[in-house]
């Protein structure tokens, strides 16, 4: 009886020393979930981790943003903004920060306030790029406009996250 205690708790040592598979981040890179963006222009969302899963929804758009659930292997698990999932291949996922503007109309303002100068005014489901978010406001380039908006009318950043 003694020996076969040995040899489990032998085994478990040996289970929690080696890394799990699918569980490693590379070299200063967060674990899920966290934000990023597509890399290519054309990225397949599939329905599993690998190649031989079909092919859910093909993306068009490069730096389009979405949240990394989890992982797999070399395959990240990606939600997009309308809450469409799946897996894509790691080499497709980029750290740039793209937000999309989300509710109605909002306005890009010259700084984090309400009241200051309205700068332009984008439509729900403009893609902009996210520069830096203070607690309740964030700065974006869309288009031709670099400006504030405010947090909330966002999705791509966490409620309390600091972007430098």
């Amino acid at each position: 009886m003694a020996q076969w205690v040995r040899a489990v708790a032998g085994l478990l040592a040996v289970v929690i020393w080696v890394p799990w598979p699918g569980r490693a981040f590379a070299a200063g890179s967060e674990a899920p979930p966290f934000f990023a963006s597509l890399h290519a222009d054309k990225v397949n969302l599939r329905a599993g981790p690998g190649d031989r899963y079909p092919i859910e929804w093909v993306y068009v758009r490069r730096d389009w943003p979405v949240e990394i659930l989890g992982q797999f292997d070399h395959w990240r698990r990606a939600r997009d903004w309308q809450g469409t999932e799946g897996w894509v291949h790691e080499k497709m996922v980029s750290s740039r920060r793209e937000v999309i503007v989300t509710g109605e109309v909002r306005g890009i303002r010259q700084g984090p306030d309400v009241g200051a100068a309205l700068l332009a005014r984008v439509e729900p489901g403009v893609m902009a790029q996210l520069l830096e978010c203070r607690p309740s406001w964030c700065r974006i380039t869309a288009g031709e406009a670099t400006g504030w908006i405010e947090r909330a009318d966002v999705w791509g950043v966490e409620p309390n996250e600091t972007v430098p």
